[in-house]
Parts: structure tokens; sequence; C-alpha cells
């Protein structure tokens, strides 16, 4: 996808400043991000989607806040330096960060756990993810994904963990909601930045320590691993852990089927099954 001419125009009246050099950015599923050059400025990021539905450009106001609220805390994300919306689309524009994807290690686990206490109390949008988690793993909200047998049986056994689960009472931190490794940036061996922040909002920071956790099933990240099950059972308990994996795994489900990899699917049904095998010896 290019990036449309009208979008083009709402950028350069937003920065006040003409935006050329656009290339796309690689990594990831979504389409849409373009590092830009802005005529007196440092380089920035683009990012235009297509509406999703027509709250779409509340959402990314919301987001914005939240990146202004988390960076005011020492929350290393990019500032955004603009956004808005088209009939067709919404976008923003951030300030680019000189740094690669992460390739996660125990240190680096490590300090992405340090910056997910920065997000302790920090609830500051009443987009409530924690509540949305529960929904998902008791089944009051179907996820509309069809499943293999296999796929099928973990659901169950999943959903089956998570069918006496209380509601949550109270979502006090900020989420990120897709703290994996592709938006995580690292230069130097340190974590520089997180990105794709658009759906941030509230509830409980075990949900991306829990994204997190999905992220380090292979060597040489078991101990990290157990000292991220750790740190979840610490926030929510078990129960509370069960329905932040349940609902991780069923979202990766969810997407596997969206994007028509049946290998992906695979894989995620096998890793599903990790989780709910090291979930159960820790209850």
């Amino acid at each position: 996808m290019d990036v449309p001419a009208d979008v083009l125009d709402e950028v350069m009246r937003a920065v006040g400043a003409e935006v050329t050099s656009l290339s796309r950015l690689s990594g990831g599923v979504n389409s849409g991000a373009f590092r830009a050059t802005l005529a007196g400025r440092a380089d920035a990021v683009l990012k235009a989607v297509p509406r999703a539905h027509a709250h779409s450009l509340d959402d990314v106001l919301r987001a914005q806040r939240v990146v202004e609220h988390m960076r005011r805390r020492g929350y290393p994300t990019p500032a955004w330096l603009a956004s808005g919306a088209t009939a067709t689309h919404v976008w923003h524009v951030m300030d680019a960060v000189d740094a690669s994807p992460a390739e996660l290690t125990p240190a680096l686990v490590e300090q992405l756990m340090d910056v997910v206490e920065l997000q302790a109390g920090q609830a500051s949008e009443p987009y409530d993810h924690w509540s949305y988690a529960w929904e998902v793993a008791t089944g009051v909200r179907r996820t509309g994904a069809a499943h293999s047998p296999a796929a099928a049986d973990l659901v169950e056994r999943l959903q089956a963990l998570c069918v006496d689960a209380q509601p949550p009472g109270e979502a006090p931190d900020m989420v990120h909601a897709d703290l994996n490794p592709s938006n995580v940036l690292v230069r130097d061996g340190a974590v520089v930045a997180v990105v794709d922040i658009e759906n941030a909002g509230s509830g409980t920071r075990a949900t991306d320590l829990t994204t997190l956790l999905w992220h380090t099933f292979h060597s040489p990240l078991d101990d990290a691993r157990t000292q991220l099950w750790t740190r979840v059972l610490t926030l929510v308990g078990w129960d509370g852990a069960a329905v932040l994996s349940a609902t991780q795994v069923l979202l990766q489900l969810e997407w596997s089927g969206r994007v028509g990899h049946d290998d992906l699917a695979a894989e995620v049904v096998q890793r599903g099954y990790r989780v709910l095998d090291e979930l159960l010896a820790l209850r």
C-alpha cells in the first residue's frame, strides 16, 4: 500500500513540513508504516491504515494520549508528532528511532520486565484489556476463529480452566497490548524504544508479561520464562494467569487463522499446549 495523497496532504498541514523520501518499513504483517523525511527535521515514521470502524480516529487519539502520559513517566516510546484521519484512513507520525527489532535474550527479557514495571499504576484511559481478556478466556466474547480438532481441544481445555474465574475488579496499569519482539527496538544490547502502541489502554501489566512469555519458548530463554511466570503469578495469581494465558493462545490462534498459514497455526497449537502444561504445573 502506498500512502494516499490526501493523507500526505493532511500530514504536511499538521506537521508544517514537506514529507519526502517515503520507504516502507519491513517486518510484521501490518501494512502502512513508512520511514519519512520531514523538511528541516529529523526522520520520522508515518503510519497510515484504512479506517477499521467508526471509532478509528478515537482509537488513534487515545493512543496518542497514552504515549504522552507514559513518556512523562520515562517510558521508552517515541514521541508522536501528529495524528489524524481522512475519510478513508487514520494516521500518525512519530519520531524515528535508529535501532533494530529485538531478538530476545535473557538480558533483554530482564530489561523488558523493568520497562513493564514503569506501567504500574499508570492507567490513564478507560480501555480495559483486563476485562476483555476475561471475556475471551471465559467464552463471554467469541474470537470467531475456526479451529482444527487439535486446536479445538486446546481451546476447550484452556477455557475449562477459566470457567469459574471472577471478572477483574480494577484495571490499574497501562497496558501496551502487543509487547512482542518486533515492537521492541534495541541498540547495542539495550532496549531503546517500545513501539506500535496503537492499541494501548488499561488493565494489568501482567498482560504484557504474558505476551512476552509467549515468545520465550526457545533456547536459551527457559530461565527467563520462569521469571516471567513468577512475576505474572505474583501480580494476578493462578486464576489470573490462566485467564491471560488462555486469551494469549486464543488470540494467537485467531491471528494465525487470519493470515492463513497452516504451518504457523500448527506451531501456535504446539506452543499453546506448552503454555497449558507449564500453567498446570504451577497450579
